[in-house]
C-alpha cells in the first residue's frame, strides 16, 4: 500500500499547478495528521526537490542530485540511473559491488525498451539488495536511459512504484529538452534577425563613413567607433535577454549613425522614465523596430522625418512605442506581414519580434501597430518587469 499511495501521487503531480503546489508546501501543518496526509505531503516534496536536477535533462550531475530524492520515492535500498552510453549514478546500499555492474543491469531495457526484473548474484549473506527493477527512460518515444531501483523483493508494488517514477521522470526530461527546443529556437530567430538587419545597415554606414574620411577625419573615426559598438553589442553571442538600458544604448549608436547620414532630415525624440531602464528585455527587440521606422518614416518620403521612442512606467509592466509620421501601410497587409505570410523586400523582421515577444511571455503580449496609409506607424509593446525565466546576464 505504501508502493500505491506514492506512485499515485507522483503519476498526478506534472499536472499539479505551480500555485497548488507551493500551498500544499508552505502548509504543511494544515494538511493534517492523518497517515495518508503525512505520505501526499511527503511524496510532493520529495519530488519537488527532485525536479530542479533533471530540468537541466539527463546528465551525471543532474542523476546524482536527483537520485537520493527518487530513491526516497521508491523506498528502496539503492538506486541507479543510466544514459544509453554509461552509469550515470549509483546511490545507496551496495555501491562497493552491486554499482560495478549497474550499467550491465540496464542493458537489455537499453536495447529494447521493456521492463526487466533481475535476479542478482551476490554472495554477501548481509547484503540487502536480492533484486532489481530496471525501467526505461524516455524523450520523444525514444529510450534515452534506464532507472533502476534495488530492493530484497521485487513486489508488484515496487515494479508499479518504478514505473510511475521513471514516467515521472521522463516527464521532466521532456520538460527539459522543450526548454532547449525554445533557446535553439530563439537562437536561431535572433540570428535570422540579424542577417535582417545587418546587410542594409552595414553598407549605408561604412558608405557614410567613408564619405567623412578626406572631409573630416575626427567626425569619421569617432563614427567609426560608434559602429564598432554598435555591431559588437549586435553580434554578441550570449544571453537570450538584455536590460532596456542596454538596447537604448545601441539605438542611440545606430541613431548617431543614421544621423550622421541624413542629418537635419532625422529628428529623434526619446521620452524614457528611469524606472524602467533595468527591465529586462529580449535581445534586439527594439532596433528593428527603430530601423523600420527610419526606413518607412524617412527613406521613402521628401523633407523631415520624426520619430518619437517612449518608454514609461506601468505599474507590473512597462510600456514601449515608437513611432514615425512616415508614408504608413495598409492595415491588412501588416497583418500579413506580422503572420509571416509576406515577407516584404529589404524587411527588418517585424513578425519576428512579434513572434519572439509571444514565446516568452504569451500571446497577449505581442506587437500592436497603429497605421494607416499615409498616417505614420506607431508601434506598441508591453512587457512585464518580471517574469519567470527572464533575466538579463
Amino acid at each position: 500500500m505504501e508502493y500505491v499511495v506514492g506512485s499515485a501521487v507522483v503519476a498526478a503531480l506534472v499536472g499539479v499547478p505551480a500555485i497548488v503546489l507551493w500551498r500544499v508546501l508552505r502548509g504543511r501543518r494544515e494538511l493534517g495528521t492523518s497517515p495518508a496526509e503525512r505520505a501526499t505531503f511527503e511524496t510532493l516534496h520529495t519530488a519537488s526537490l527532485a525536479a530542479p536536477p533533471l530540468r537541466a535533462g539527463l546528465t551525471e550531475d543532474g542523476a546524482e542530485r536527483a537520485s537520493r530524492h527518487l530513491r526516497a520515492l521508491l523506498n528502496s535500498p539503492a538506486l541507479a540511473i543510466a544514459d544509453a552510453e554509461r552509469l550515470l549514478v549509483y546511490d545507496g546500499e551496495g555501491d562497493d559491488h552491486h554499482a560495478e555492474r549497474a550499467f550491465e543491469h540496464a542493458a537489455e531495457t537499453l536495447e529494447d525498451g521493456r521492463i526487466q526484473v533481475l535476479t542478482l548474484d551476490c554472495d554477501l549473506l548481509e547484503c540487502p539488495i536480492r533484486q532489481a527493477v530496471v525501467v526505461p527512460l524516455t524523450t520523444d518515444d525514444r529510450v534515452v536511459g534506464a532507472l533502476i531501483a534495488y530492493s530484497q523483493s521485487a513486489s508488484a508494488g515496487l515494479v508499479r512504484a518504478a514505473q510511475e517514477v521513471a514516467g515521472w521522470v521522463d516527464s521532466q526530461l521532456e520538460l527539459a529538452e522543450l526548454d532547449r527546443s525554445r533557446t535553439r529556437l530563439m537562437e536561431a530567430e535572433v540570428r535570422a534577425l540579424r542577417a535582417q538587419i545587418s546587410p542594409h545597415f552595414i553598407y549605408n554606414s561604412l558608405t557614410t563613413i567613408a564619405s567623412f574620411v578626406r572631409t573630416d577625419p575626427e567626425r569619421a573615426r569617432e563614427l567609426l567607433l560608434e559602429f564598432a559598438d554598435f555591431t559588437r553589442y549586435s553580434f554578441r553571442r550570449h544571453g537570450e535577454f538584455t536590460t532596456l538600458a542596454e538596447e537604448l544604448r545601441s539605438i542611440d549608436r545606430y541613431l548617431i549613425l543614421e544621423r550622421a547620414r541624413f542629418g537635419d532630415q532625422l529628428q529623434v525624440t526619446l521620452r524614457i522614465a528611469p524606472e524602467v531602464l533595468p527591465v529586462a528585455v529580449p535581445f534586439l527587440c527594439l532596433q528593428p523596430l527603430v530601423e523600420n521606422a527610419v526606413r518607412h518614416g524617412l527613406e521613402s518620403r521628401n523633407g523631415v522625418g520624426r520619430i518619437t521612442i517612449v518608454a514609461e512606467d506601468a505599474g507590473a509592466e512597462c510600456r514601449i512605442s515608437v513611432e514615425d509620421d512616415g508614408l504608413g501601410m495598409d492595415p491588412d497587409r501588416l497583418r500579413l506581414i506580422l503572420a509571416g505570410e509576406i515577407v516584404p523586400a529589404g524587411g527588418v523582421g517585424l513578425a519576428n519580434v512579434d513572434e519572439r515577444l509571444r514565446q516568452v511571455y504569451g500571446d497577449e503580449y505581442g506587437l500592436v501597430v497603429e497605421t494607416g496609409e499615409g498616417a505614420g506607424t506607431k508601434v506598441n509593446i508591453r512587457l512585464p518587469k518580471y517574469h519567470p525565466g527572464v533575466s538579463a546576464r
